[in-house]
């Protein structure tokens, strides 16, 4: 088992304004190794603070995060950032791109921190390669500025995926793209949960990338609770998803097209 959440509670105190609010009462989860797990719930249920703990962003007031066999609940702060390094990548609802610096560059920011101990592949072969993957293998040089929203949250994903992370993490990944770039963004991310074998946690309001993730969770009370899944048993493997809503990700991009005049405005 790759995560392990046992019990897990987490309070705010009360302050002059306001009272003191419960977010977390007793949150158990279980995620194995390349498994896909989306959580949904309603604004202030809870579901982002959920996801900072399991990323050792946040510590829980009670209860046990195991990673990977290590309790990561229990580590210092140095440490926790170590795990974060080589063991987690975060996708934001934000790309959180730094503008002055090219595709190729942003991909490549956490590798300065380190990475994993043993890597697979050197970073700037991994990086090229991934962003060929998304589509983006003719915007290496290209700004922030100078893409779509949809170009934008691809090469996020591909940071997040930069330091070989056994999980990742999406908050909110498609929230701030049009539906057809929220589509593109949902089958990759089906995709790459499958070819690279990471571990996959989605929380999201978006019931159209909830419902691609293998198994689907609804944060309730404080409390994560099993939903059903709204297609058959056995239906929704990664392969089954990509037989569905094969994407031309590699080739051209819906959100690419509509975008076109923007970045020709651009100078992109």
């Amino acid at each position: 088992m790759l995560l392990e959440l046992t019990s897990v509670a987490k309070s705010y105190a009360a302050t002059d304004e306001t009272d003191s609010v419960t977010v977390l009462k007793d949150v158990n989860l279980r995620v194995a190794a390349g498994e896909s797990v989306a959580i949904v719930g309603p604004s202030g249920s809870g579901k982002s603070t959920l996801l900072n703990i399991i990323g050792t962003l946040d510590r829980p007031d009670a209860g046990r995060v195991v990673l990977d066999g290590k309790d990561v609940s229990s580590l210092n702060e140095a440490q926790r950032a170590a795990v974060r390094c080589r063991e987690i990548g975060f996708i934001f609802q934000l790309h959180h791109l730094l503008p002055q610096l090219s595709v190729l560059e942003n991909v490549l920011v956490p590798t300065l921190a380190g990475g994993p101990e043993k890597r697979t592949e050197e970073p700037v072969t991994r990086a090229k390669r991934l962003l060929e993957r998304v589509g983006l293998s003719g915007r290496l040089s290209h700004r922030p500025g100078q893409l779509s929203g949809g170009e934008r949250q691809r090469v996020a994903v591909v940071r997040a995926l930069i330091n070989e992370p056994k999980l990742l993490l999406a908050d909110e990944p498609t929230g701030s793209l049009d539906r057809a770039a929220a589509e593109n963004l949902t089958e990759l991310l089906v995709e790459l949960n499958r070819e690279e074998g990471v571990s996959l946690i989605v929380v999201t309001h978006a019931m159209s990338l909830a419902e691609k993730m293998s198994r689907l969770l609804e944060l309730r009370d404080g409390v994560l609770v099993q939903r059903d899944h709204p297609y058959p048993p056995g239906d929704n493997t990664p392969d089954a998803n990509r037989s569905r809503h094969r994407s031309s990700l590699r080739v051209e991009n819906k959100d690419d097209e509509d975008d076109d005049d923007l970045r020709g405005s651009r100078g992109g």
